[in-house]
């Protein structure tokens, strides 16, 4: 892992750092690209997470979640020691089975859900395995089955695109 300082800035409600040129062309050649998502294992404080490196408006930030910072004791405006390095394994999360049996009773949603970009099946699937209740979980598999057919807005979109 390649070690810098850094100072938590914040874009609109995202805490974030921006990465060294040095430490991003370490990262750029151990990933072997230098577009897109980057999957990365960061270090806030000597506190291990997994995260993504994303370019936005121009320029690559790190961005740091709640739980990130609270473990490091860190907010908005602190310096902290970070260390951070491409991390290869592959960020999946599993379809929950009540939304893949859905899926199975709905041709038309199934061929809807994969047609979508990877980014928004990820999103969807994180949600409903986010959620705590049965109840709540089988009614956002309803709202998903909907929102694929075009009939409801979830995940704070309007259409399935």
């Amino acid at each position: 892992m390649t070690k810098f300082r850094a100072k938590i800035e914040i874009i609109g409600v995202n805490p974030f750092v921006y990465l060294p040129d040095r430490v991003l062309r370490q990262i750029f050649a151990q990933a072997g690209k230098d577009k897109g998502k980057i999957p990365v294992k960061m270090k806030i404080d000597g506190h291990e997470f997994p995260q993504t490196l994303i370019k936005w408006s121009g320029a690559w930030r790190l961005y740091l979640n709640t739980p990130m910072r609270k473990a490091a004791q860190k907010d908005v405006g602190d310096m902290a020691t970070f260390e951070v390095a491409f991390d290869p394994i592959a960020r999946t999360v599993p379809m929950h089975s009540k939304f893949a049996k859905a899926l199975r009773e709905n041709k038309e949603a199934k061929k809807v859900f994969d047609g979508l970009r990877p980014s928004l099946q990820l999103e969807i699937n994180r949600y409903i395995n986010s959620l705590k209740t049965e109840s709540s979980v089988d009614r956002n598999v309803t709202r998903a089955i909907q929102f694929l057919l075009g009939k409801e807005r979830f995940v704070a979109r309007d259409k399935p695109e």
